[in-house]
């Protein structure tokens, strides 16, 4: 990663602001991750990319979501993200007994899946990290220049 712009072998991508308080994780080799420690919340951005794969993007989102239990899913709409349609699905549930909530786009561009999403604790701290998430998501592009 170069400033907010991401490069590998399949995938490349712009991504927002985040503003204070952030900072980057490291992650796996294809993720892209960012915490707040006052926030308690973690930010990231995930691309995978398969000619062969036309997966829907409920079951890509539900594919996210192994691993959590009582789950309740607050809203789940398509929003335009980056010329394309992306599903927003706003989500509380539990990760090994602890409560989270969890804000998750999922985009399919150019034969690539794009992930991005929030999590935190719920309630007033997943609503600290909703601007700069937000910020986050209208930022992002795959239309990035050349190297």
């Amino acid at each position: 990663m170069h400033g907010r712009i991401y490069r590998d072998d399949e995938a490349h991508y712009r991504i927002g602001e985040l503003g204070d308080g952030w900072s980057p994780v490291s992650v796996q080799d294809d993720d892209i991750a960012f915490h707040n420690a006052s926030l308690e919340a973690i930010i990231s951005v995930n691309a995978s990319c398969d000619p062969a794969a036309d997966i829907p993007l409920t079951v890509l989102t539900n594919h996210l979501l192994a691993g959590f239990t009582a789950r309740q899913t607050v809203t789940e709409d398509l929003v335009p993200l980056d010329g394309r349609q992306a599903l927003r699905t706003h989500v509380i549930a539990s990760l090994d007994g602890l409560p989270r909530e969890l804000l998750i786009f999922v985009m399919k561009k150019n034969e690539c899946v794009y992930d991005l999403i929030m999590i935190s604790p719920p309630g007033s701290t997943f609503m600290g990290a909703l601007t700069p998430f937000e910020s986050f998501v209208a930022g992002f592009t795959t239309e990035v220049p050349a190297r």
